[in-house]
C-alpha cells in the first residue's frame, strides 16, 4: 500500500481520537438491515439507524451523497450541513473514507430521481478503515489474490458470496434429509491412535499432555459410528471436517466437509435408494432445479439412474477384463493408455483403470460389483466371494459418494486389515492401518448394517466449480 496513503489515513484516525470519538466503539442503534428499509420504505415514517460500510461518497459542496452496504442491502444516504450542522459536516468530508463503517439516524425519503434515500441528522463512526478497498472499477480478479484475501473477494464478487450462502442452505438440506428419515447426529473423535474408513494418507499430530503421536481422522467417523451400532443405534450420522495430507486438484482438498451415515438392518441397495434421494432432495433445496451442466456434462438427477459394473465398464473403456487379465498384461496397458500408476500395487492398478473408465460417464450412474481387494470394509457378495456390497455413484465423470453393506464380521474384518498393514508397511501409505480396538468391538456383535458417505464435492459438482473455489476460505501459502 502507498505510504502517503497510509499516512493520510492515519492521520484520520488520530484526528477522531484528539475529537474524543472512539473510532471503534462497541455498541451500535441499529433500527433495521438495508434490505428490510427498501422493501418496508413505504411503511417507516419515524426516524431510524441504519448502519454499514460505505461504498460511495459523492461530494457536491454544502450536500454529499454517499450508500452504505450491510450484509443483504445497499442504501443511499444523504448528509447537508443543514441537517447535521456545519462542523459535523465538515469532519465527515474531511475524516470518512469509501471503506469505512458508520452508522446514520435519520428520515426516508425519495430524491428526485425516485431513489430510496435517508436523510442524515446524525453519524457516527463504527470502524475507521486503514487501507482502501481495491478498485472496484477493475475488480478483484487475480486467483492467488482473491483467495489469499477471500473477504474482499467475497465483498467485491458477488458469486462467491452466493456460493458461500449456497453451501449453507445445502448442508443444513443435507442435515435435515437425514434427521427427517431417523437419523441421529452424532459426533466422532477427529485425534485417533489409528486412523481408517477410507484409502488416504493422514496428517500427524502430537498430544503434549499425552506424549502420544495422534493421527487426524481420514473419515467422519466410520468405525466410531459403526462402533454405536454395536452399542444399540441404530441409525447415526455426522456432518465433520476431515484431513487427508494427499496432492491439490479442482476435486480435491487436505481438509474438507463429509457426511457420514449408517443404518443398521439395513443393505447396500436400500443404502443408495436412500442417498439417491437425499442427492435429489439437497439438489432442489439448494439449487431449485435436478438439472445440471456440470464439467461439459449434462446431468439429471431426475432421471433413471443406471447401475454399472465394475469389471464391465472397464473392459469396455480399456479392453482388459480385470479378472482374467495378468498384472503384465495390466500394467502394460496402463502405458499404452497413458495412466499414471503404482506399478506394486495390482489392486491400485485395476482401480486406475477404473478411474480412467468413469471419465466418459455422465451419471447420474450407481457403480457396483467392486473388487474384494480394493474394499476393505465392505461385506463380501453371498454369491460370489470376489466382489463385495459396495456402490458409489457417478456423476459428470467423478465418484461422489459411496456406500456399502457394512462388514460386521471380526474374523473376515482383521484379516483383510492384515492385508492392509502389510501394504502400508511396504511403503502404501494410503493403505488402511490394522486397528485391533475395532476388531474387538466387532468381536462383541454389530447388526447387519449400510452406510454412506459423500463429501462437499458434490455441492462444488452441481455449483460447477472447483472444490477450491467453494471453500469460504481456501489455504494459501503465507507471504508474511
Amino acid at each position: 500500500m502507498n505510504k502517503d496513503i497510509l499516512r493520510a489515513k492515519l492521520e484520520k484516525l488520530a484526528n477522531f481520537k484528539n475529537a474524543r470519538i472512539d473510532p471503534y466503539p462497541e455498541k451500535t442503534n441499529r433500527s433495521f438491515t438495508n434490505s428490510y428499509t427498501l422493501k418496508n420504505f413505504s411503511f417507516i415514517k419515524k426516524p431510524i439507524f441504519l448502519v454499514g460500510r460505505i461504498r460511495s461518497i459523492r461530494e457536491m459542496g454544502n450536500v454529499s451523497f454517499a450508500h452504505i452496504q450491510d450484509e443483504k442491502g445497499k442504501i443511499q444516504i444523504f448528509l447537508n450541513k443543514e441537517n447535521i450542522g456545519n462542523k459535523k459536516y465538515k469532519f465527515f468530508i474531511k475524516n470518512v473514507d469509501i471503506g469505512d463503517f458508520i452508522e446514520v439516524k435519520g428520515n426516508l425519503f425519495k430524491t428526485k430521481s425516485g431513489e430510496k434515500t435517508l436523510k442524515v441528522e446524525k453519524w457516527k463512526i463504527l470502524s475507521k478503515a486503514l487501507k482502501p478497498l481495491p478498485s472496484e472499477w477493475y475488480g478483484f480478479k487475480d486467483e492467488d489474490n482473491r483467495h489469499r484475501n477471500r473477504y474482499l473477494d467475497i465483498l467485491f464478487n458477488k458469486d462467491v458470496k452466493e456460493i458461500i450462502e449456497k453451501k449453507a442452505v445445502f448442508w443444513n438440506a443435507v442435515r435435515e434429509f437425514h434427521i427427517k428419515n431417523g437419523f441421529l447426529e452424532v459426533e466422532t473423535p477427529v485425534l485417533e491412535n489409528t486412523t481408517g474408513g477410507a484409502d488416504a494418507r493422514p496428517f500427524i499430530t502430537h498430544h503434549n499432555a499425552l506424549d502420544l503421536d495422534l493421527y487426524l481422522r481420514i473419515s467422519a467417523g466410520e468405525l466410531w459410528q459403526k462402533r454405536l451400532m454395536v452399542a444399540g443405534f441404530e441409525k447415526t450420522f455426522e456432518i465433520g471436517r476431515i484431513f487427508r495430507n494427499e496432492g491439490i486438484s479442482t476435486e480435491h482438498l487436505q481438509d474438507y466437509t463429509q457426511c457420514e451415515a449408517y443404518s443398521a438392518y439395513s443393505n447396500m441397495e436400500e443404502m443408495y435408494k436412500f442417498l439417491r434421494d437425499c442427492y435429489k432432495f439437497v439438489a432442489k433445496k439448494t439449487f431449485g432445479t435436478l438439472k445440471f451442466n456440470i464439467r461439459g456434462f449434462k446431468v439429471d438427477l431426475g432421471k433413471k439412474w443406471e447401475l454399472i459394473d465394475y469389471a464391465t465398464e472397464i473392459k469396455k473403456q480399456t479392453k482388459i477384463d480385470i479378472w482374467k487379465a495378468t498384472d503384465k498384461e495390466i500394467e502394460k496397458r496402463l502405458h499404452e493408455l497413458k495412466i499414471d500408476f503404482d506399478a506394486n500395487n495390482k489392486e491400485r492398478m485395476i482401480d486406475s483403470l477404473w478411474k480412467y473408465s468413469r471419465k466418459k460417464i455422465a451419471g447420474p450412474a450407481i457403480l457396483i460389483n467392486h473388487p474384494k481387494k480394493i474394499s476393505p470394509l465392505a461385506k463380501s457378495d453371498s454369491k460370489n466371494k470376489d466382489i463385495v456390497k459396495r456402490f458409489q455413484f457417478i456423476i459428470a465423470g467423478s465418484e461422489i459418494g459411496q456406500g456399502y453393506s457394512e462388514l460386521n464380521d471380526p474374523i473376515d474384518q482383521k484379516e483383510r486389515f492384515e492385508v492392509q498393514q502389510k501394504l502400508r508397511d511396504q511403503g502404501d501409505e494410503e493403505a488402511q492401518m490394522l486397528d485391533l480396538e475395532f476388531i474387538e468391538a466387532l468381536e462383541y456383535g454389530m447388526p447387519p448394517t449400510a452406510g454412506h458417505g459423500f463429501s462437499e464435492r458434490l455441492f462444488s459438482f452441481l455449483a460447477d466449480k472447483s472444490i477450491k473455489e467453494c471453500q469460504t476460505f481456501p489455504l494459501t501459502k503465507p507471504i508474511f
